[in-house]
């Protein structure tokens, strides 16, 4: 587990005995939901991000769900991470959310470098994720983090919501697009 870059927070592991904490700062926070969803989150948010498996025949090593409480316990943070996503190597920032509390605060910048540079020291070389058309504050956000669309994926279906997910890589050890669609073919072809 990635430590904290913030003094008054600490993190820790988003495991089935935490699935109520979760739920809270899911619901404490539902402008995301809205945005994607088109509805705030569900009872039974939490565990299904807790224990929702993967993709079938999607290779991945580990399933990371961090939070970064603050000193009541509560969390102003999460992230779910995927290590060796589809390749060796390959990293997935699969939800980084921030309290909405928080937006505006910096927070968000400094938690994502420091989980970044946790990613690589864990061995990542390339970081993958997908931001939705919709969120125009996550595209900023990622695109000033360096990443890069490698493929845009048509009629995803989020909640009451269809979308047009750009999926986006930023490589941690050098390399070039080429090289990472062949490393993840699947990134290398648009979806329908």
């Amino acid at each position: 587990m990635p430590g904290s870059p913030v003094a008054e927070l600490h993190t820790l592991e988003l495991t089935p005995d935490r699935e109520a904490l979760l739920q809270r700062f899911f619901e404490a926070n539902p402008e995301y939901y809205w945005l994607c969803n088109g509805e705030p989150a569900q009872a039974g948010e939490a565990h299904k991000e807790i224990h929702e498996p993967l993709p079938e025949g999607w290779p991945f090593t580990k399933k990371w769900l961090i939070g970064y409480a603050d000193a009541s316990g509560e969390l102003v943070a999460m992230a779910n991470v995927v290590s060796d996503l589809l390749a060796p190597r390959v990293w997935h920032v699969g939800y980084f959310l921030v309290s909405t509390s928080r937006h505006g605060s910096g927070l968000a910048h400094t938690l994502y470098a420091h989980l970044e540079s946790w990613m690589h020291a864990s061995g990542a070389e390339w970081l993958r994720l997908g931001v939705l058309a919709c969120n125009p504050r996550g595209d900023r956000f990622w695109a000033r983090h360096g990443y890069t669309e490698v493929r845009k994926a048509f009629g995803v279906s989020y909640g009451k919501r269809t979308h047009t997910l750009s999926v986006r890589f930023k490589p941690l050890a050098g390399g070039t697009i080429e090289q990472y669609r062949q490393l993840v073919p699947r990134d290398a072809r648009p979806s329908a």
